[in-house]
């Protein structure tokens, strides 16, 4: 047979498998070789800290910081609490305490009377509670819904002069017998439910109960004092007087007991087996990682605790005088304008980053610009020209709202300052130790990790808050 005749055998299995062998060390066994190139571990949780940045941080060698102040004879509303049960709205009698001329009265058995004695009311929206120049004679909590302070403006006409909430209250003064009248209209923005304590009903109490009596008429007497317009014990001055006039004798009176703030700690204790501790060290040290995320933590909580805390938080340390309410719900250009007018040097806003978004959405449905500011290197959202910083620690409530926070910072200013305190045995940062504890039978070792913090308003015009801010989309949003 001619050899151009010949062809090659078939393919057959033994073949393919000669062709598929593999002829160079696959990637996947030299990995097994090589040292990956790796991040240190890393941490969602961790938040940009704004709050805790912008506060000027004091030291406190005692542990313990005094805030003394000029005597204050302000007794502000305060905000009360309800009870509801069904469609029935009941005060919690203790917070009675809150009202201007009950502050500081306790007596359980005579708030529990006067609890008893408020009628629920309902209002449509557009309807008058009370209207300016016909008698007061009524004490009034705002149970649920938003009410309208109508004033007059310099020309006669109507003007909105303020704004009340849940948990405000108003007529407290009728208890005294000074209040002759209504200085105000109040009309339901919303719907809204009060309570209403009759000035007969009142009295009928009183009548009962001498200790009542006395504690309205001790705090009533405190209005004959001479008063700036922040609510000191004036200081007496004489000015553009000419010869030899007798000029005023005066001092400047102090707090008898001011508030002191100690520092709180937030703390845990760090666990690592002293194998890992000693074998798995490369090419990155496990305890010190372990150490790093841990601080981590701690510090947003820290900020978490500095924006929360009942007794030092910012949400809860803002006088009643300076939270204000939303006129319409969302956060408008309005809204943030009265927070910032109520006081000087404002140094940054604090929000939620839903609440900037919907502060946003009001600047775009008008047409205004929101503008922008550098600070520490970062671009960041402002309104007239105070940075708008995002801080995830401020609650949104059930209902879709939360609060706006407004500060003045630094001593030098009178403002609002973070407390610490350094120099403490076994510290790695500022205000914050790690101390070890020892190794347990079962080779951990354990380390105690602390931190102490806590923040103080020097005057109550340095911390303000823009409250009821709604954030949830609506039609026409």
């Amino acid at each position: 047979m001619p050899l151009d005749t010949v062809t090659a055998p078939a393919a057959g299995p033994e073949s393919e498998q000669r062709q598929q062998e593999q002829q160079s060390l696959s990637t996947a066994a030299a990995r097994n070789l090589a040292t990956t190139t790796k991040s240190e571990p890393q941490m969602q949780g961790i938040t940009s800290r704004w709050a805790t940045r912008m506060l000027p941080w004091v030291n406190v060698p005692g542990a313990t910081y005094r805030v003394n102040r000029r005597l204050s004879y302000t007794v502000g509303d305060g905000r009360v609490t309800f009870v509801k049960t069904g469609s029935k709205v009941q005060v919690v009698p203790a917070e009675l305490g809150e009202l201007p001329l009950l502050r500081g009265f306790s007596d359980a058995d005579v708030l529990g009377a006067l609890a008893d004695k408020f009628v629920q009311k309902e209002y449509a929206p557009g309807d008058l509670i009370v209207q300016a120049g016909r008698k007061a004679d009524q004490v009034f909590l705002i149970a649920h819904g938003k009410v309208e302070k109508i004033g007059e403006g310099p020309y006669g006409e109507e003007a909105v002069i303020g704004l009340l909430a849940d948990g405000d209250t108003f007529g407290g003064r009728v208890m005294s017998g000074q209040a002759k009248k209504w200085e105000f209209t109040a009309r339901a923005a919303t719907a809204t439910t009060v309570l209403a304590l009759p000035m007969t009903a009142y009295k009928a109490v009183a009548d009962r109960h001498e200790a009542l009596r006395a504690h309205v008429r001790h705090i009533s007497s405190n209005g004959h004092r001479k008063l700036n317009r922040s609510g000191e014990a004036a200081i007496e001055l004489s000015s553009g007087h000419v010869g030899e006039e007798t000029l005023p004798q005066t001092f400047a009176d102090y707090e008898a007991e001011p508030r002191e703030y100690e520092l709180s700690v937030a703390q845990t204790v760090l666990r690592v087996h002293s194998r890992v501790a000693d074998l798995f060290n490369e090419p990155m040290n496990q305890t010190q990682q372990q150490l790093r995320l841990t601080i981590e933590a701690l510090r947003e909580r820290q900020e978490y605790e500095l924006i929360n805390n009942e007794e030092f938080g910012l949400l809860n340390n803002a006088d009643f005088d300076q939270r204000i309410s939303t006129f319409s719900g969302p956060p408008a250009p309005d809204d943030m304008d009265e927070l910032l007018s109520m006081r000087r040097k404002t140094r940054c806003f604090l929000a939620h980053p839903k609440a900037i978004a919907a502060f946003g959405r009001q600047c775009n449905k008008r047409g205004i610009y929101f503008g922008g500011i550098e600070l520490n290197g970062n671009h960041l959202p402002a309104w007239r020209g105070v940075p708008l910083l995002p801080c995830s620690k401020i609650p949104i409530s059930e209902h879709g709202t939360t609060s706006i926070i407004a500060m003045r910072t630094g001593e030098d200013d009178q403002g609002v300052i973070g407390l610490y305190q350094t120099g403490i045995p076994d510290e790695v940062e500022p205000g914050l130790n790690v101390r070890f504890m020892g190794i347990n039978e079962q080779a951990v070792i354990s380390y105690l990790v602390s931190t102490y913090y806590s923040a103080a308003v020097l005057v109550p015009d340095a911390l303000g808050i823009l409250e009821n801010v709604e954030i949830a989309r609506t039609n026409g949003s």
